[in-house]
């Protein structure tokens, strides 16, 4: 229940940060929910950790607050015993975790992206109005006569993107294509004039010409998270930019270990309320104190992802992660 909460207002908060984007560039409702739905993964791969620490201290915490904690305990089971279901839903809730990690947070990713992509820049997004002159980029304008899907007739194209090399295009026929390149726009039988420092004029049976409305800066970003995890794998050793190496260690470390935070946080939790009403202490501050360990434990894990600058520091940090785990269950353990 939580984690459908938990979700479902996540996804909300990303459907108004995206609205913008909705309103701008004119994408169809169902489209643009499609796009949305393909950030649940990683919004749940993100949220699993709190929501399994959540649902454990409350119960825990109920079953203290009514005395059957302590029943169990005189009837003989051992703090490991009773603390058994919590660390039994950790550890199906972190396979379910390195399940979104590893296979399904990479491919939505890369789907999100394309999909993105496409609809601002694609076929799909350029809708060109009859009569009218539609402005698909600042300085660049197309007017075109009639639109027949993605036929175009007696189309003009002004294109004063470079001010020091203006060029404005009539043609007969045309068609918007998508291609490796991105999108362009290929014209047949028609005229041009470039202007530079000189003014060429010419004609043309056939000119084909790449419009580059897609925002570059946006696409050179390096985007991790869409990478699979064996080609993310593979590319540590020969990843030659720093800064991208680094990104690459962070987010192997995040999808093969913030999985285990699930068995961490749930181990914590039950440690600290059954250890402290096993001690017959009153429990009004052991909730408190739970919520206080957990958000250190995290602000450790999230330092140390920053702090990662090789493989023999990813090492490290991975045998302190263990080794933390190994304190918890000893202690939780211990009679």
């Amino acid at each position: 229940m939580l984690l459908l909460v938990l979700t479902g207002l996540a996804w909300m908060l990303q459907i108004m940060s995206m609205m913008k984007f909705l309103l701008n560039y004119g994408i169809e409702l169902h489209s643009f929910l499609g796009l949305t739905v393909l950030m649940i993964p990683f919004i749940v791969s993100i949220i699993i950790p709190f929501v399994t620490f959540i649902a454990i201290i409350f119960v825990y915490n109920k079953m203290i607050s009514e005395n059957e904690v302590t029943v169990m305990a005189a009837s003989g089971l051992s703090p490991r015993q009773i603390a058994r279901p919590a660390l039994t839903l950790a550890i199906f809730l972190t396979v379910i975790n390195w399940g979104l990690n590893l296979w399904v947070v990479p491919m939505t990713q890369a789907k999100f992206y394309d999909t993105q992509w496409e609809l601002r820049y694609g076929l799909a997004h350029m809708k060109l109005k009859e009569s009218t002159f539609n402005q698909m980029a600042t300085g660049l304008v197309v007017y075109v006569d009639k639109v027949s899907g993605y036929d175009l007739s007696q189309l003009m194209l002004s294109d004063t993107r470079n001010k020091k090399s203006e060029l404005t295009i009539f043609a007969e026929k045309g068609k918007l294509v998508s291609t490796s390149r991105g999108l362009s726009i290929v014209m047949s039988n028609g005229s041009l004039q470039s202007k530079d420092e000189n003014i060429t004029v010419g004609t043309f049976d056939s000119f084909d010409m790449d419009l580059n409305v897609a925002d570059k800066a946006g696409e050179s970003v390096f985007k991790v998270r869409r990478i699979p995890t064996l080609d993310l794998l593979k590319s540590v050793n020969w990843q030659s930019d720093q800064k991208q190496h680094k990104l690459i260690l962070t987010e192997i470390y995040t999808r093969i270990l913030s999985p285990l935070m699930n068995i961490i946080l749930a181990a914590l939790c039950v440690t600290i309320l059954l250890r402290s009403s096993l001690l017959r202490r009153r429990t009004s501050f052991s909730p408190v104190i739970a919520v206080g360990a957990m958000a250190v434990v995290m602000a450790a894990f999230m330092s140390a992802s920053n702090m990662i600058t090789s493989l023999t520091g990813l090492g490290i940090i991975i045998l302190a992660q263990f080794a933390v785990l190994a304190v918890i269950m000893i202690f939780l353990s211990k009679k």
